[in-house]
């Protein structure tokens, strides 16, 4: 069986969260969506892993509310403030590891809290534990360990044959990352490290696994890529959309190339702000090759942006104004969730339920019939529709395929 798995988000206990980052709304978002499957986040956190064991168990280390399935997740920062994800075989784990990290800090001050210790340990200690550990968003220029290492093994020593996955984030896609030859035998999570519950954040990045039973031993295979399971597709944003893709101002978000950044000392000529390295060059500076080189095994990734984008580039408007969210609603209502709407639906279908100027601008999606504004310096990206009159009759054989292609 296939599942739809958004590993990476956070409670309203993390900073910077929306306090709607609560099981019930999570669990119904999801399902709206296209997820089967949600990490919890946050499972050192006192207060989060209480609610977390409200969940009804549901199979080996899997819970459940409603339709949606939940796996027990965390992020931590270390010493040397690289974040690291890993996902635990049950709610005794993360009992186990809330009693051995909280000898290195207030674990309830911040869901994702800082350990005053090293990767190398964190990953010794989640591994002893029966969890999976790998680098959060691993390129962007803050708190990741690319950001930190120039290579994965400077930052987990002796600890790397226990690294099971690296995550993506959002400001990369599998063609970056495979021009990095060391990173040719992980497996790539593309994962939303949702802050708030709604669509457009929620999913925005997924897996899609290949699995027998929805536990956690077959999402462990899946990652692992053994006896038949394994992730078969990566699914997430253009990384161009990417509020750290390219080197920017981080004041005004004038975009720079590395080579002028470097003369510029890393100064806005604009307006003397400063200038934050971008995923595209921080990899260009530690790739092994200029072009990508996929392992055999390696999925294909395919992009996707939240359909309220869509449409609100369509009617003229802000993504959070009602006409956007009532569209969005009666869309996902009619076809089952955002995915299907974004992927599978014919033009026909969905031109009945929003209008045909809509509809278009999804398939326009679907083809490839736009250009981005590149994110960076902090800034998300901005699509731009090359809309046609007769984007209509181009739906057949060009762009993306579905995802039901895979």
């Amino acid at each position: 069986m296939e599942i739809n798995a958004d590993f990476h988000i956070h409670s309203r206990y993390s900073g910077a969260t929306s306090k709607n980052m609560e099981f019930p709304v999570i669990a119904r978002q999801a399902e709206l969506k296209g997820l089967n499957l949600v990490g919890t986040g946050d499972a050192l956190h006192g207060k989060w892993l209480n609610e977390i064991k409200k969940l009804e168990k549901y199979g080996e280390g899997i819970y459940a509310l409603g339709e949606t399935k939940f796996i027990i997740t965390l992020e931590v920062e270390d010493s040397r403030r690289v974040h690291h994800c890993a996902i635990l075989p049950d709610i005794s784990c993360a009992e186990s590891l809330r009693e051995v990290f909280s000898k290195y800090s207030n674990l309830d001050i911040d869901g994702r809290p800082h350990l005053s210790l090293k990767g190398e340990e964190i990953a010794e200690i989640i591994s002893d534990a029966g969890g999976l550990i790998g680098p959060g968003h691993a390129f962007v220029p803050w708190t990741s360990v690319y950001k930190e290492y120039d290579s994965i093994d400077d930052c987990y020593g002796s600890a790397l044959k226990r690294v099971r996955f690296i995550e993506l984030g959002l400001s990369a896609d599998t063609d970056m990352a495979d021009t990095i030859e060391e990173l040719q035998n992980l497996t790539f999570l593309s994962n939303s490290d949702a802050h708030s519950p709604w669509p457009n954040k929620l999913g925005r990045e997924f897996n899609r696994l290949e699995v027998n039973d929805i536990t956690f031993k077959d999402i462990s295979l899946a990652i692992e890529r053994r006896k038949g399971r394994s992730i078969v597709l990566n699914v997430g944003f253009d990384p161009q959309m990417g509020k750290y893709h390219r080197s920017a101002c981080i004041k005004c978000y004038n975009i720079y190339n590395l080579e002028e950044a470097q003369r510029l000392k890393w100064k806005c000529s604009k307006c003397g702000g400063r200038i934050k390295k971008g995923v595209k060059d921080r990899i260009k500076e530690i790739a092994t090759w200029d072009e990508p080189m996929h392992p055999y095994n390696r999925p294909e990734y395919i992009k996707i942006v939240p359909l309220s984008e869509i449409i609100a580039s369509a009617l003229g408007v802000n993504f959070y104004s009602k006409k956007v969210q009532t569209l969005w609603n009666k869309l996902v209502s009619k076809f089952g969730s955002e995915i299907a709407v974004l992927i599978d639906e014919s033009f026909e279908d969905i031109a009945v339920e929003s209008g045909e100027a809509v509809a278009a601008y999804i398939i326009s999606f679907r083809m490839g019939d736009f250009r981005i504004r590149e994110g960076g310096g902090g800034r998300y990206g901005e699509i731009i529709f090359n809309f046609r009159e007769k984007v209509r009759e181009k739906t057949g054989g060009i762009g993306q395929r579905s995802l039901d292609s895979f």
